[in-house]
């Protein structure tokens, strides 16, 4: 989508402001369904557009994503905008003085921001609701939820309403989603993009790209990328290497042995590895989730530090004092984090290295490991899974925690769709350092298995080739 509205802008098909303009429109007709953006700087953004045009026609020089709208995930900066973290705490915040790293890196390659998108409290669920905005829905069915936590990002880009949509992903938030609507969602290696502000998951976070083309997001990496004062992980830079001669496709239902996938969820994976195999042309390896994780429970591991580092960012008096201002599962899950002892997490953060190691040694140079991207079929807007009395996402629902803790790349690609109506994921992960590799695989499944960029029923801001 990326790559035909700059096309369009250069050939003066349309301008920045009449996209910025057609943008805004398309939110405000079809949010009111999906619940996606909480809020919008139009006069800031149709100025911006305008001087984008000024430039374009002026001969000026011009970043690759100028003039094109942009959509903000509410866990980072704008400056003017407040950062509410979908969290009543943060609701009387101050406006930001200054933009995000990531949000200045795209604003500095010409995009616009038009508003902020949606997520869970915190950015902490697999689902996107909270109790300041309340719930997103997934366009490719009302009732479902979009995934999270970069639910609301997934949710418009999903709809059509914007080309570009921010997300982060420190357990999975840049691939929940992407399976869930359809679109495509890399969580690079650590330290490729840099992180600054400190994440509230120091090692596990980081910016990620998605969209709805391998190629939107092999160009959303190349504008993020690159080191950052205040990072000490960030590489100081990181290019595309040669290809390996060969790929090997090594295929599990699952990275950590959770017991077997129910049987829809099976046979689309099954579907999917069936076509690798005839499309692709590559050998597909059954491999067992004991032989991906064999240091232990790694998303148990992930839940231990992610809810520890948390609990703590936020802070035991706020969260005891202040608990009513909280939504209930996030407090339980804070509560979780305080009674973990020093001596917990510390073994659980030198367990990382067995994982990594683990998985370093499964994948070498040329493996690529095969999953679904979830191991559930749906859950429900308001976060309740199917079956279930009160929201929440229980570990054996996901495939996404382990790369976060190895720092290993992971690309989720459409591939197919559920009974349900809603897409199905297929995750790739790669060799640490290995994302172009993981693009490149997931470029050769595009071609052969094209998908719609689009959820049925919205009118997109450009129509699909």
């Amino acid at each position: 989508m990326i790559g035909l509205l700059r096309r369009q802008l250069c050939d003066g098909e349309i301008s920045a402001r009449e996209l910025v303009e057609r943008s805004l429109r398309l939110i405000e007709a079809g949010d009111g369904r999906l619940g996606a953006v909480v809020a919008l700087r139009a006069e800031e953004a149709l100025a911006e557009a305008a001087e984008a045009d000024r430039a374009r026609a002026a001969g000026d020089p011009v970043g690759p994503l100028a003039g094109l709208p942009v959509l903000v995930k509410d866990l980072e900066d704008v400056a003017g905008m407040v950062t509410t973290r979908g969290s009543l705490l943060h609701v009387d915040d101050p406006p930001a003085a200054a933009d995000g790293l990531v949000p200045g890196r795209l604003r500095a390659a010409g995009a616009v921001v038009v508003g902020k998108s949606n997520l869970p409290e915190n950015a902490f669920e697999a689902y996107t609701a909270n109790r300041l905005f309340g719930v997103t829905r997934n366009p490719w069915g009302l009732d479902w939820s979009p995934g999270g936590s970069s639910g609301g990002s997934a949710a418009a880009l999903a709809a059509g309403t914007v080309p570009i949509a921010t997300a982060t992903d420190g357990g999975g938030s840049a691939r929940i989603p992407p399976a869930f609507c359809g679109l495509v969602g890399l969580k690079p290696s650590n330290g490729i993009v840099p992180r600054f502000p400190l994440p509230s998951w120091i090692d596990l976070s980081t910016d990620a790209p998605m969209g709805h083309s391998v190629a939107d997001v092999a160009l959303l990496l190349e504008v993020m990328k690159g080191p950052a004062v205040g990072d000490p992980s960030a590489l100081p830079r990181w290019e595309p290497a040669d290809l390996p001669t060969r790929i090997r496709l090594l295929a599990a239902p699952r990275t950590v042995d959770w017991g077997p996938l129910a049987p829809e969820l099976q046979r689309a994976f099954d579907d999917a590895l069936a076509a690798l195999e005839r499309d692709l042309g590559l050998p597909v390896e059954p491999v067992e989730p004991s032989a991906v994780t064999p240091a232990g429970n790694a998303d148990e591991d992930w839940f231990t530090i992610c809810t520890t580092e948390q609990a703590h960012e936020v802070g035991r008096a706020v969260l005891e004092q202040q608990a009513d201002r909280f939504d209930p599962v996030f407090l339980g899950h804070m509560q979780n984090g305080l009674r973990v002892t020093v001596e917990e997490y510390l073994t659980v953060r030198r367990r990382r290295f067995a994982h990594t190691a683990a998985l370093d040694r499964l994948l070498g140079d040329d493996g690529v490991l095969v999953t679904p991207t979830l191991a559930m079929a749906a859950q429900h807007a308001d976060g309740r899974m199917v079956g279930a009395e009160a929201p929440g996402t229980p570990a054996d629902a996901l495939n996404t925690c382990l790369q976060n803790i190895t720092g290993s790349p992971a690309l989720s690609v459409p591939a197919g769709r559920l009974s349900n109506g809603l897409p199905f994921g297929l995750q790739f992960t790669g060799p640490r350092y290995r994302d172009d590799l993981l693009l490149a695989l997931g470029a050769m499944w595009e071609e052969a298995r094209p998908w719609p960029w689009f959820a049925p029923g919205f009118e997109p801001l450009v129509d699909q080739p």
